[in-house]
């Protein structure tokens, strides 16, 4: 029997829940407040604090991904949750309740959890390089129980050109199933879908107005599944989005400067992480420097701070104002101003771009790229590659997708900064008032730290929070 439903609504603000009604309704019988998000306000960032009640200079997680000192390489969207360092909510709730039991599905650093059922995106990678839509699922027979009835995990909806409410709406379905057949005393499930339109469009979009309302719709059936069943439901966002206006090429800069070098295969340019005195990992509007020699800190920041678009540039002892100091960190920090955000660009010549930048690449690209989201609009051809892509991959033969824009400048939304105004800071809403604690916080009215969220979760579950829990502002600077 579920007890507490977590549902991660990315991108929920107030700006989309006038959209939401059945969200709105959950909101008006209990309570709702504005979530006070972690910098850098990005996917596994915040997730990884709201489950351990940490910030990221304790848990670890400093980013969707950062560079991987001890093999010399950058690593996006990994997946193991070894990698989060400290305990997670339902093993704390385990300690005081011995049984307790949790589902995920989908929520990151997800494989190799000590959750009692695992959910989450991973294709399988056939031996001729040829990637098809799958998910890793815990317990094994579960996962032919799921596609059996709801078809394979969508992941061609689930991010890239075609990213849509299919993936949303899979997950959506797939936790009914979960809370039906099997139960758990906390079952958390992540829908991605207001990400999707909002970056392409922008929040003020009336894509973006369609996107809320459609989410919502689909959200529906669980909500009510929970509401007659008597369990919690607590709704949380990481981060809301807002219009963007400006791509600011870090690495270009970097690069002029003679700090990134590249190397060259095939005619093709790569970033060489392990010759560049500094090169930046760009994670939305939080880019992670890494400066190899002391000696060049003051040049690599003078640069930084000069360029047009960058607010901030944090060196240690500045991130620890954020709890972001942790040895995986860049030297530098870099935060973009409000309506900017960093490409991963090093290449200065499209031409010796590398072969992966046209394609929806994630784990090869030193840096997040929101240009994904689109067919290139510069060429004509896009549609008709991206079918001719598909039709080979459904003979069975290899192909790529080399339809992705390498300009910046079509992306409308972003996040990752501290949120700025009321109308785009994340929420938090939660089915039952009496739970309305908000960490000693007082009224529903007031803004509750991310961090927090472990601690409503675990009120939620019948749990008493610890009692050294670390002080609110250690997360809300």
């Amino acid at each position: 029997m579920t007890s507490t439903l977590l549902l991660d609504v990315v991108g929920l603000t107030p700006r989309t829940l006038a959209h939401m009604p059945r969200l709105r309704a959950l909101a008006a019988a209990g309570a709702q407040a504005r979530l006070d998000t972690v910098l850098p306000a990005v996917t596994c960032s915040v997730q990884s604090t709201m489950l351990t009640g940490l910030a990221p200079s304790e848990h670890g997680i400093v980013g969707n991904g950062w560079y991987f000192r001890d093999v010399g390489e950058v690593h996006l969207w990994r997946q193991h949750n070894a990698l989060v360092q400290g305990e997670k909510v339902w093993e704390t709730a385990r300690r005081a309740q011995p049984g307790f039991t949790a589902a995920n599905i989908g929520w990151w650093y997800a494989m190799g959890a000590s959750t009692d059922v695992t959910v989450t995106p991973r294709p399988i990678y056939h031996a001729d390089g040829r990637k098809s839509p799958d998910a890793y699922v815990r317990p094994p027979a579960l996962h032919d129980e799921l596609t059996g009835a709801l078809g394979e995990f969508p992941l061609f909806q689930y991010w890239g050109p075609t990213a849509s409410i299919a993936s949303s709406r899979w997950i959506v379905e797939a936790t009914r199933t979960i809370m039906r057949e099997r139960g758990s005393d906390l079952v958390m499930a992540y829908l991605p879908h207001l990400d999707y339109d909002l970056q392409r469009f922008g929040p003020d979009a009336p894509a973006a107005d369609r996107a809320a309302a459609e989410l919502d719709q689909v959200l529906a059936p669980l909500l009510d599944d929970a509401a007659a069943a008597g369990v919690t439901v607590i709704a949380v966002a990481e981060y809301g989005i807002e219009q963007a206006n400006r791509p600011v090429d870090v690495n270009r800069a970097l690069r002029r400067e003679g700090l990134l070098e590249v190397y060259t295969q095939a005619g093709r340019e790569q970033l060489d992480p392990w010759t560049s005195r500094a090169f930046a990992v760009a994670d939305h509007q939080v880019a992670h420097v890494y400066v190899a020699d002391p000696a060049d800190l003051k040049r690599a920041r003078d640069l930084l701070e000069a360029l047009p678009g960058v607010d901030e540039v944090l060196d240690r002892e500045q991130q620890a104002r954020y709890g972001l100091d942790h040895e995986r960190s860049g030297e530098l920090v870099v935060i973009a101003e409000p309506g900017a955000w960093f490409t991963y660009y090093y290449w200065l010549d499209d031409e010796r771009a590398p072969e992966f930048a046209r394609g929806v690449d994630i784990h090869r690209k030193p840096g997040y790229d929101p240009a994904e989201l689109f067919l290139d609009p510069g060429d004509r051809f896009a549609k008709a590659k991206a079918g001719l892509g598909l039709l080979k991959k459904k003979v069975g033969l290899r192909y790529a997708m080399n339809v992705v824009p390498l300009d910046g400048s079509w992306v409308r939304g972003t996040h990752g900064r501290l949120p700025d105004s009321v109308a785009d800071s994340p929420l938090l809403l939660c089915s039952d008032p009496d739970l309305a604690f908000w960490g000693g916080a007082g009224g529903a009215g007031d803004a509750v730290p991310a961090a927090r969220v472990r601690d409503l979760v675990l009120q939620a579950a019948g749990v008493a929070a610890p009692a050294s829990i670390p002080d609110d502002a250690a997360y809300a600077p």
